[in-house]
């Protein structure tokens, strides 16, 4: 682990511009491996930029996050020595700008060698002037390089999908990993039907494959008023194979932040019982201000751990349940382009990690579902050790269970962000 970033790092200056905050961003990244999303919030919170300047701030810290192994591969040709932690930042920020965004020669150039320490500011012109002038060669030379430089991907994965998916699947799939995601919102139906919300939200564009669903450029209005929550069309899998009916009682036991208890309470018409459940108090508070703007109004909601043997009273007294959903924590490999820099948390022993946490989570709660209940296994990774292996692994293990459906979204050929859902029938 390099040592930390000089004072630098910290935003110090009244008006910090958006190269400045996505500098800092990258340097408490790189030294913290905190999550992104929570480095540039924060940021961002304390900084004073307008919304244009935001958007390229994060435009700048999430594209060098996504294309770090290709930014490091043009850094070396460009200079194949030592290059020094901070300015190799430094040399990222101003080369995705001028390799990947095409930003105007003179502004990346000029605007990435002002935000550098004085000391270095004749090594980053230097070495951005020479990209531009051989931006066709460094083009070029990728070409023979492997995926994971290609679209900066770590090795295991890209073998590990090659093995599951193909050659040709994985690299589709990189390349999805690599884009920028559109804002998908669901339509609150609890307070709006599809019509009025298109008539009141004009840049809304409807999705052909899924009618609930809509893309929108800016979602802040819809989102204040409750009548949508951003959420991609592939987490309506899980709700949907659950089948909850007015008057149920439900159990949702990785609630956090809500947007699937939502969808829950709107396919019950908020008619019936839903128990809310996270371990985390944070993020239990985000799921009850998301409920309350939704508008829904029969959800209880619990704190707890399943790791932890003793169910509170809350949960028990309402057992045994109808339907329950486990949409358990995972890898998030199916939300890579939304999730930026989970490719370079994740480790190999990872998968069988989750796995064994998995099956633990799934078994401390079927004794609350009722005899010929329901439970929806869910997760948004594409890993068969997280899916499909843990489903066969319950009906091996416990008896009782009836394997009903299994349904999946895949980015490379279903165009929404991958997840897999399985629906179990408890017969005792």
């Amino acid at each position: 682990m390099a040592a930390a970033a000089p004072s630098r790092a910290k935003i110090n200056v009244a008006q910090p511009s958006a190269r400045q905050v996505a500098l800092a961003a990258l340097k408490i990244w790189r030294r913290k491996k905190d999550f992104a999303e929570r480095i540039i919030s924060r940021l961002l919170t304390d900084s004073k930029l307008q919304s244009a300047d935001r958007a390229f701030a994060i435009e700048l810290f999430y594209g060098v996050l996504r294309n770090l192994t290709l930014l490091d591969f043009w850094i070396g040709a460009l200079r194949p020595t030592r290059v020094e932690v901070d300015l190799r930042d430094l040399l990222r920020l101003g080369l995705y700008q001028l390799m990947i965004l095409k930003t105007p020669e003179h502004a990346a150039v000029y605007e990435t060698v002002a935000i550098a320490e004085k000391r270095s500011r004749q090594i980053v012109n230097g070495i951005l002037r020479s990209a531009v002038r051989r931006r066709k060669e460094l083009q070029a030379a990728l070409n023979s390089e492997p995926l994971g430089v290609q679209f900066s991907h770590p090795r295991f994965l890209i073998e590990r999908w090659r093995k599951q998916f193909g050659d040709e699947a994985t690299g589709a799939l990189c390349e999805w990993n690599n884009r920028p995601p559109p804002i998908y919102a669901r339509i609150n139906r609890l307070k709006v039907d599809h019509q009025t919300f298109l008539k009141r939200y004009r840049e809304a564009r409807s999705l052909a494959k899924v009618s609930n669903f809509v893309e929108l450029a800016s979602p802040y209005d819809a989102l204040s008023h409750g009548d949508c929550y951003v959420q991609d069309p592939s987490t309506a899998i899980a709700c949907e194979l659950l089948g909850a009916k007015p008057g149920e009682k439900i159990l949702d036991a990785c609630a956090a932040p809500g947007g699937k208890t939502g969808y829950l309470a709107e396919l019950m018409e908020n008619n019936g019982t839903i128990v809310a459940c996270d371990r985390d108090d944070d993020r239990l508070r985000l799921v009850e201000e998301n409920l309350a703007r939704l508008n829904v109004r029969i959800a209880k909601i619990v704190q707890h751990n399943w790791a932890e043997t003793q169910v509170p009273d809350e949960i028990s007294s309402v057992a045994p349940f109808d339907r329950v959903l486990v949409d358990a924590p995972c890898s998030n490999t199916g939300v890579m382009r939304r999730r930026v820099d989970v490719r370079w948390r994740l480790r190999p022993t990872d998968f069988a990690r989750m796995q064994a946490r998995q099956i633990q989570i799934v078994r401390a709660i079927l004794p609350l579902l009722k005899p010929n209940g329901t439970l929806v296994y869910s997760t948004c990774s594409l890993e068969r050790e997280e899916n499909e292996a843990v489903t066969e692994s319950l009906l091996r293990e416990v008896s009782g269970l009836e394997l009903e459906e299994e349904r999946r979204c895949l980015p490379f050929t279903d165009n929404f962000d991958g997840a897999f859902a399985a629906r179990v029938l408890r017969r005792s």
